[in-house]
């Protein structure tokens, strides 16, 4: 093994990159300001000067026409593009070409066309940012057949995943919370590559389970310390990967621990927090031991308000008050 030292989330994402664009001459990156500065987040500092304008292209605001080159430049099978969406809020500029174009090219063409691309977007609350740059989304385009979607939470899932991604056959969506761009964690030097629809148990416990994604996971981690010292063992499960999703993982803790409590961020209704509670009742019922819970945010439009931002996302007070409800 190389050497393990402590770099942030948005170094880990950066390093995934520059290991890709080195490795591989398909791999090209289009976005909006990622160049000349680095990206909105300074994510992508550094890559400009190092590959060029051939391989990092500082794209117009028209998010309809940087997809389109970059799923047009996949379908070639001669490049394999990261486009970078700033705001995943921003999707809905270019919907119509991710879910009818990327996301069903391969099926509709018999496997003739592969569409090798990542979209990369930033998401989350907790900046201050408002209604149309705060949300997170990915229950969204988990609906939808054709795309893989990713929500990693910690540096070293970042970079591993980002890696498996860019050289994955098929279209994912990689959805980076800001809130965790600057939060620090052990990253191995040499690239390793985590496959998708692997969850990761980020705790083991024995009492009850809790599914968390992205910011959630930190807040999920922090209860179970918290509560492990009154004699409350929780296991904290973080999918990673929303599609594929590994269920095997999920519905065994449930069934081992017969609680479920499931955090997230996206919005409330047909969500990936519904989802996980519908294979909870579809494959764990006998198992449960009491109702399961559902920590989001309210269906509404995210809060300018820094209070009201701060009691719309979900909380440790509320992630703490489910938990001991179900028990």
């Amino acid at each position: 093994m190389g050497m393990v030292r402590k770099i942030s989330y948005a170094q880990a994402i950066n390093e995934a990159l520059d290991y890709k664009l080195s490795k591989d001459k398909k791999v090209i990156m289009i976005g909006e300001d990622i160049g000349t500065f680095g990206g909105t987040f300074g994510v992508t500092a550094g890559l400009l000067d190092k590959y060029g304008p051939e391989r990092i292209y500082d794209a117009p605001i028209a998010e309809s026409g940087q997809i389109g080159v970059a799923i047009g430049a996949a379908a070639t099978g001669l490049l394999r593009p990261v486009f970078e969406l700033m705001f995943i809020d921003f999707f809905g500029v270019c919907m119509d070409q991710i879910y009818n174009q990327a996301a069903k090219m391969r099926y509709m063409f018999g496997g003739k066309a592969k569409i090798s691309m990542v979209i990369r977007a930033a998401g989350g609350a907790g900046m201050g940012a408002a209604a149309q740059h705060s949300q997170l989304l990915h229950s969204m385009f988990s609906h939808l057949p054709g795309l893989k979607v990713v929500v990693p939470s910690t540096p070293s899932d970042a970079k591993g995943l980002l890696i498996s991604s860019i050289e994955d056959d098929d279209p994912v969506v990689f959805i980076e919370h800001k809130g965790l761009y600057a939060v620090k964690g052990p990253v191995p030097e040499e690239p390793q590559r985590i496959p998708l629809g692997v969850a990761d148990v980020k705790r083991e416990g024995k009492d009850i389970t809790i599914v968390a994604t992205a910011a959630m996971v930190y807040k999920s981690l922090e209860v179970a310390t918290k509560l492990y010292k009154e004699g409350i063992s929780i296991e904290v499960i973080d999918p990673r990967s929303i599609v594929p999703l590994d269920e095997n993982t999920i519905v065994n803790s449930i069934k081992k621990t017969g609680r479920l409590v499931v955090v997230d961020e996206d919005y409330p209704r047909a969500s990936f927090a519904t989802d996980i509670a519908a294979i909870a009742a579809s494959k764990c019922f006998k198992e449960l031991k009491s109702p399961v819970k559902l920590v989001t945010p309210p269906a509404t439009p995210i809060p300018f308000s820094p209070a009201l931002e701060k009691e719309w996302i979900p909380s440790v007070e509320k992630i703490e008050k489910a938990v001991r409800e179900i028990l």
